[in-house]
């Protein structure tokens, strides 16, 4: 599977690393077209954002640039939107799902429990969904566990695509998120979404300050992390210098 690591969003953080991030989002070749994990911010957000969206921006000090927007990416290496035949989402927050409404006719694959969060949220940080990005309709696929499991994580698997595209249900941050595990042609690489600090930073002192934010996952995916080394983790956010490189594997250094 041929795959590229794309910034779709970039935003300074207020806390520690007090350094400008990037949104991970992954786009990889499939048997059936072209899949994005997790979609970025769109471009409705710099044209027209909602309320939510222009608060979030100005809290965030986000970079208010459209050609940041994945579609706008996807176009200057010679794709159009229709594309993009899947996205898989690691949850609904704004700056995870905003680029939904560029891709109307992709199908996107999205944890039952995650949607129902959306619906009915009864945590804090299932506050930051934002409607606009899904008043066009999308074209949902729910999954759900059955049993099935992916390096030994209760997961789903993506029927019908190949390589291996697995849904891993990681709760904490939303109670449906899940990070999304894909089989490539040099090994599995793991989006762990915001279930991780920035950066995949795992050091004691940061697992300690997100923890109210990223949930309890952090033991399990560390000792994972030193179990396979060979699978390659990537936070939900990085710093821009990950992107520039390429995305490369300088997480696998970090996750100690």
């Amino acid at each position: 599977m041929a795959l590229r690591i794309l910034n779709g969003f970039t935003k300074s953080l207020p806390w520690p690393p007090y350094k400008k991030i990037g949104a991970v989002c992954l786009l990889a070749e499939t048997s059936d077209g072209l899949l994005l994990v997790d979609s970025g911010i769109g471009l409705q957000d710099y044209h027209r954002p909602s309320r939510m969206m222009r608060d979030f921006m100005n809290v965030m000090q986000a970079i208010r640039d459209p050609e940041i927007a994945i579609v706008r990416q996807l176009a200057r290496l010679g794709y159009k939107p229709a594309d993009v035949r899947h996205i898989v989402l690691t949850h609904l927050h704004l700056d995870h799902a905003g680029g939904l409404p560029d891709f109307p006719n992709a199908m996107v694959h999205v944890f039952q429990r995650e949607f129902q969060a959306w619906k009915h949220p009864r945590k804090l940080f299932e506050i930051p969904y934002d409607k606009s990005h899904f008043a066009h309709g999308p074209r949902w696929s729910f999954h759900q566990l059955e049993g099935e499991k992916w390096c030994g994580f209760d997961a789903v698997r993506l029927a019908g695509l190949e390589p291996e595209v697995w849904l891993v249900p990681l709760p904490g941050h939303t109670s449906g998120h899940c990070g999304v595990a894909l089989q490539t042609e040099t090994g599995w690489i793991f989006q762990c979404g915001d279930a991780v600090p920035v950066n995949l930073d795992l050091r004691p002192g940061m697992v300690l300050f997100y923890r109210p934010t990223i949930g309890a996952n952090v033991p399990r995916l560390k000792a994972f992390a030193k179990a396979h080394p060979e699978v390659r983790m990537i936070a939900g956010h990085m710093d821009l210098d990950f992107f520039l490189e390429g995305g490369l594997s300088r997480n696998q250094r970090e996750r100690t």
